[in-house]
This record gives C-alpha cells, sequence and structure tokens, in this order.
C-alpha cells in the first residue's frame, strides 16, 4: 500500500485539524451539481478531505507556493488570486468554503464583499477564524514565547462573534448557526507544538508564507523533520487524550470558530 501524503500523515497526528474537520463534514450540505470555491486552500488539505463529499471545487490562495503544494493532492482547478479582487463571475459559487483564511488577509471587509458578489442568490458562506476576546488567556502567552503574529502569517489576532456578526450583515450575511472548538487544552498543546517546530527544530526558516511558518510546509521539510514525526507519533495518543479534556470546560469558548451564513442581499441591493 502506497503511503499517505504528507499533509495526510499531518493530519491523522492532529488535533485541531481533526476537531476542526469533524465540524465541517458533520454540517456539510453539498449537492452533486454545487460549485463550491475554497478560497484560501493553503496545502490542500480540508479542500482534499471535503471535495470527496461531493460538487465541483475550485481551489484558491495568494501563495503559489502553496498552490504548488497542494497541486499534489488536489491535481487540478488551482487558482492563485487576491482575495481583494477575486477573478471569478458574480453569481457564479453555490458555496464558498474560507477556512482559517480572513485573518491574513489585510482587506478582510474587501474579501467579504468579494464573496458575496461571487456567491449566487441563495449561496452559502462557511467561515473559520481564530476566536478572541478578554478570556483567551493563551494568546496572551504567545508574546512571551516570542511568538509573534506574523510567524502565523496573521494581520489579526481573531475575531469576537459579534464583530463577524456586524461584518457579515453589512456585506448581505445571515449567521444560520455557528460552532467554536479548541478550547485551553487544545489549543496549549497546539501553541506548544508550534513553539517547539519554530524555535527548536526549525528555527531558521525564511521563506514567508501566506500562512506562516508553524509546520512542515512541503515534502521537503517534513522529510528533514521525519524522526521527529516519529517521536511525536509515540506521545500522540497521550496528547490526543489530553485534549479531550477540553469536553470538561463546557462552559468555555474555544478558540478557534466556525460560521454558516446565507447570503441574504447584494451589495447593490442594500444600496437601493
Amino acid at each position: 500500500m502506497a503511503e499517505a501524503s504528507w499533509q495526510v500523515q499531518l493530519f491523522q497526528r492532529s488535533i485541531k485539524k481533526k476537531d476542526k474537520v469533524r465540524l465541517l463534514q458533520k454540517n456539510l450540505c453539498l449537492k452533486p451539481e454545487d460549485k463550491i470555491l475554497d478560497l484560501g486552500c493553503a496545502q490542500g488539505l480540508i479542500s482534499y478531505l471535503l471535495q470527496q463529499k461531493g460538487g465541483f471545487w475550485i481551489h484558491a490562495d495568494l501563495d503559489y507556493q502553496n498552490l504548488l503544494t497542494a497541486r499534489v493532492l488536489l491535481q487540478r482547478n488551482l487558482v492563485q488570486t487576491d482575495s481583494s479582487q477575486l477573478p471569478f463571475l458574480s453569481a457564479s459559487f453555490d458555496q464558498v468554503f474560507c477556512l482559517d483564511y480572513l485573518e491574513h488577509v489585510e482587506e478582510d471587509e474587501m474579501c467579504l464583499a468579494e464573496i458575496n458578489r461571487i456567491l449566487t442568490s441563495q449561496g452559502r458562506l462557511v467561515l473559520a477564524v481564530p476566536q478572541t476576546g478578554s478570556f483567551f488567556l493563551l494568546h496572551r502567552v504567545k508574546p512571551l514565547l516570542g511568538i509573534k503574529l506574523s510567524d502565523y502569517g496573521h494581520k489579526r489576532e481573531g475575531y469576537r462573534l459579534s464583530q463577524l456578526q456586524a461584518m457579515l450583515a453589512h456585506h448581505g450575511f445571515e449567521i444560520e448557526k455557528h460552532a467554536s472548538f479548541a478550547k485551553f487544552f487544545s489549543e496549549l498543546i497546539e501553541l506548544l507544538l508550534n513553539f517547539i517546530y519554530m524555535k527548536i527544530l526549525s528555527p531558521r526558516k525564511k521563506v514567508q508564507l501566506r500562512d506562516g511558518h508553524i509546520r512542515p510546509m512541503s515534502a521537503k521539510e517534513f522529510d528533514q523533520q521525519k524522526k521527529s514525526f516519529q517521536l511525536y507519533s509515540l506521545v500522540y495518543p497521550l496528547l490526543w487524550g489530553l485534549s479531550r479534556l477540553d469536553k470538561l470546560l463546557f462552559w468555555l469558548k474555544g478558540y478557534s470558530l466556525i460560521i454558516w451564513a446565507k447570503k441574504i442581499s447584494s451589495p447593490e441591493n442594500q444600496q437601493k
């Protein structure tokens, strides 16, 4: 049996990404004829998993290097684009997935306006972002570890739900439901893994990608960390078990937020 791609191998030993995919798949509603844009496809893993459920997918990202890496998994329909001016006709997509991308975009309002433009009148948006607020203490820990927003490629720490509600309403969307995941234990483990990779295993990376450099970003980098990954795989069951302690924190919000929204108006209609 052929070895799984490096992206899939990382996913199989992930914590937050597994929880994110589980939530997305649980709420996935695709028709075979749906045209779907994954805006900010990164290295292609999420697109690869979700497109198996149906629909015609286009995969877009700002970084050409990301697209080259994603092509191994996705093979076709990859587009390099700036989110402030998407190269698609108006009303050309039934759904847009914008997963962990908006926080990387300088002009996030313009990005939402463009998503509205390219969606059909009954179109849907699935949006995933980091969640922020006064009680998200681990956000305060990162600077103490020497980790900056730029290490993640972020333009901002994240969003509050109330902030996104206002932004989405301004751009013609109505939130249908939302869910958070990655509470304290999952986020703490993720933070420590990012710290180990950035500061110990790979401290000299100079290539600046749209989504930072907090983990291996190519097959070459993954191969360079093969021994470290094997060691990590040995302790992964323990880390996974610790992350499940999040379930005890039922009163807390997660550090990651997913929103399912529908388009209810177009900008030109709002101006009338």
